[in-house]
């Protein structure tokens, strides 16, 4: 038999060394856009801490034929209750990260959430993962952007859209503006010194050319760098949802319809009674409100309510397979990780999805083959009685 571990590499085993190994290999203006968070990084930190805080109860004497992780989400049978959260300026990070996780994403049969402001188009997504991918909508200010993007996410044949309701302002990241990743971005030497300092990052950016926002490239003017995307972005976005838009959206798009940054009940209730499909606990990865609270309280809040009423998802400090079993017996049906998977991309380039997807998967199923666990959906009936977080009910 084929050792189980043979697609990890054995140096990088956990989210913790990729991290490290990427620390090495990226400038520092790269790693500390991908690794911080806002203000201070206090709900960045909160975000793990807390997920880390859930107990699981085991079961050890009882017949176990085996467990899966196979995980249904709006119809498509999925090989594990995990995908690729959606992230800006990925080929920033590592040159053509964003075209490696959407592959090695459909290679493993998992989830793939591309961003308005990716570094791969909608059509060269959908063409690498065969119309599997998700796509996350910034929303226009204008309604003919909107429906423009929108309309290209359709004639992809991408079936879910995912709004997003997390980012009504853009954030304080005091690390991105002392780094010249503020709005609008600059290039200092310095930057220009961690650049040649670190010839594989120079290399790889070569190799595919300077990072651009593929998706919007046919709405900005010719020869447009990151200082008029960043113009454009004021002008032309509106991260605020609101009970019209997402209304005239759901009319607009006949796929499914998620959305993403859902932390209270009151948001939840109207997103479900304006016809949302599914909704993503999520904080944006503790990078907008560094008061706000972890997503897995959230989570533990909203599940008994809203578990049996759609499907409920979580992203924001998830870092290994043990973190999402805890989101998942504390009533998520399914998760995303964003920096996890960067981490992995930004390590081992290419070979950081498969390495990345294949580690989690080990550890998960790990986790759920010590618990006596069968399936994802009974991982509820382990969480420890005596933790403050609860589980959906049944």
């Amino acid at each position: 038999m084929k050792d189980p571990l043979h697609r990890i590499h054995r140096n990088y085993p956990s989210s913790d060394h990729l991290r490290e190994r990427a620390r090495q290999r990226l400038p520092a203006f790269a790693f500390e856009y991908l690794d911080g968070g806002c203000f201070s990084c206090v709900n960045l930190a909160r975000n793990t801490d807390e997920i880390r805080e859930v107990l699981l109860r085991p079961q050890y004497l009882c017949d176990h034929p085996g467990s899966s992780l196979k995980t249904e989400l709006f119809g498509h049978v999925y090989d594990a209750p995990f995908g690729v959260a959606p992230v800006g300026l990925q080929g920033l990070i590592w040159p053509g990260s964003c075209e490696y996780l959407a592959q090695a994403a459909f290679e493993h049969n998992l989830p793939f959430v591309l961003s308005t402001v990716g570094t791969a188009s909608i059509e060269r997504v959908a063409e690498l993962t065969e119309g599997r991918a998700w796509f996350q909508l910034y929303h226009p200010a204008h309604d003919s952007l909107r429906d423009k993007l929108v309309a290209r996410a359709a004639d992809a044949g991408l079936g879910v859209l995912v709004l997003l309701a997390d980012t009504p302002a853009f954030a304080y990241r005091p690390k991105e503006i002392k780094n010249g990743l503020s709005i609008p971005p600059r290039m200092s030497a310095r930057n220009v010194l961690q650049m040649l300092a670190h010839p594989a990052w120079c290399l790889g950016q070569l190799a595919t050319g300077k990072p651009t926002f593929a998706t919007m490239l046919p709405y900005l003017p010719e020869k447009s760098g990151l200082t008029h995307l960043s113009q454009f972005m004021h002008k032309n976005f509106s991260g605020r949802l609101s009970p019209k838009r997402i209304a005239a959206l759901r009319e607009l798009w006949k796929g499914k319809l998620v959305i993403k940054g859902i932390v209270t009940e009151e948001d939840a209730d109207l997103a479900l009674d304006l016809g949302a499909d599914g909704l993503i606990v999520s904080n944006h990865g503790g990078r907008q409100l560094d008061a706000g609270e972890s997503t897995i309280k959230a989570l533990a809040r909203l599940a008994p309510k809203f578990a049996s009423r759609t499907t409920l998802m979580l992203d924001s400090g998830l870092r290994s397979g043990s973190d999402i079993a805890c989101a998942l017996a504390t009533g998520a049906h399914s998760t995303f990780l964003g920096r996890t998977f960067m981490y992995g991309a930004a390590a081992l380039g290419r070979a950081g999805g498969d390495h990345t997807m294949a580690m989690l998967k080990e550890q998960l199923q790990q986790v759920l083959e010590q618990l006596g666990c069968k399936q994802i959906s009974d991982l509820p009936a382990h969480l420890a009685k005596d933790t403050e977080y609860r589980s959906a009910p049944g």
